[in-house]
């Protein structure tokens, strides 16, 4: 039995403001008997934010998978002296970070430093420019927030996590008039939905972890189907 009846794969953007209409942010969702259809072609930061508030709290239980980190390495925290708090984090203005600090899970992925801006694949502006949505989004539904609040699914609750298209995106054909862009959040609408109906979310929803780095990761985010 599927967890969620519906998924939601978000392929982000840092560009411009948050009211321009961006081809790079793209939005696919999929339901355990549909597979991935775009949905709006042009959105802004701040429509879709409003869109998935919206979605979240008079839909189903939905999984959102958000291409961009959804916070800063544990080095950063120690350096500024912040408070190791996800809530607090979220509420604090960004201050200087070294293109060198990567999160644990950024080194297992290969992906960039949520600070190492202007190069091909950088998720630095996407995640700074979402990091405020999020806030938005969690002050205004019950949505879980993984693993920040929590590493086990809750029933009957959506979920949104960080993903990360390079995880799955070859293992989908890409037809020739799908954008990258398209296909990345495509591939994580059709990827969540497959694993829900395998049963395996709850098992992605919990990587093998030793204690050491489940604690960071619960500082740092992860980035979920990284194990």
């Amino acid at each position: 039995m599927n967890l969620f009846a519906r998924y939601i794969g978000i392929d982000y953007s840092g560009a411009a403001t948050d009211d321009t209409r961006l081809p790079g942010l793209r939005v696919y969702v999929s339901t355990p008997t549909k597979d991935a259809v775009e949905v709006l072609p042009r959105w802004t930061r701040r429509r879709l934010a409003h869109w998935l508030v919206d979605q979240l709290n008079s839909g189903p239980p939905t999984f959102v998978g958000i291409d961009h980190g959804f916070s800063f390495p544990l080095i950063y925290f120690d350096t500024h002296k912040l408070s190791k708090d996800w809530p607090s984090f979220l509420a604090h203005t960004p201050l200087e970070g070294s293109s060198r600090w990567r999160r644990i899970a950024d080194v297992r992925a290969r992906a960039k430093s949520v600070f190492h801006f202007g190069v091909p694949g950088s998720v630095a502006k996407s995640t700074h420019t979402g990091l405020p949505w999020l806030r938005h989004i969690r002050a205004n539904t019950s949505a879980h927030f993984w693993p920040f609040d929590g590493w086990q699914l809750p029933a009957g609750r959506s979920v949104i996590a960080e993903a990360y298209p390079s995880l799955w995106s070859k293992s989908f054909v890409k037809p020739e008039d799908r954008s990258q862009d398209q296909h990345d959040a495509y591939s994580l609408a059709a990827k969540l939905r497959a694993l829900d109906a395998a049963g395996e979310l709850p098992l992605y929803a919990i990587p093998p972890l030793d204690a050491q780095t489940r604690a960071a990761a619960e500082i740092e985010g992860w980035i979920f189907g990284v194990s």
